[in-house]
């Protein structure tokens, strides 16, 4: 049950373009609530929420630096959404192979 609060968390957080934004500019280092605010043209206000739901979701960290706050690319909770794909991946993987069989015998009981 926590893990899949942990995904929702994680997906939603994910579903939002402005915040894959976030983190794709994170990826090339640190930045403050200002920097990540202006290529978006949104308030600091704006961006604290957007920051702060990748923050619930594992995806970024922040520490307070002076008078602005820090924002760092967090990989923690990517590595979980990872897993769960992985995981469906090869089961779908299995899934198809198995069909593919099927048809193969298919037809070669049809000729």
């Amino acid at each position: 049950m926590v893990q899949q609060q942990l995904l929702d968390r994680l997906y939603s957080a994910l579903a939002d373009s402005t915040r894959r934004d976030i983190l794709v500019r994170l990826g090339e280092g640190p930045a403050t609530i200002g920097e990540l605010a202006e290529p978006h043209q949104m308030s600091l206000t704006g961006m604290k929420k957007h920051v702060q739901v990748l923050e619930d979701a594992g995806l970024v960290s922040t520490e307070k630096v002076g008078r602005s706050r820090q924002c760092r690319l967090g990989t923690e909770r990517l590595d979980d959404a990872m897993a769960w794909i992985t995981y469906y991946q090869r089961l779908w993987e299995r899934r198809l192979d198995g069909l593919d069989a099927y048809f193969t015998l298919q037809k070669g009981t049809d000729e």
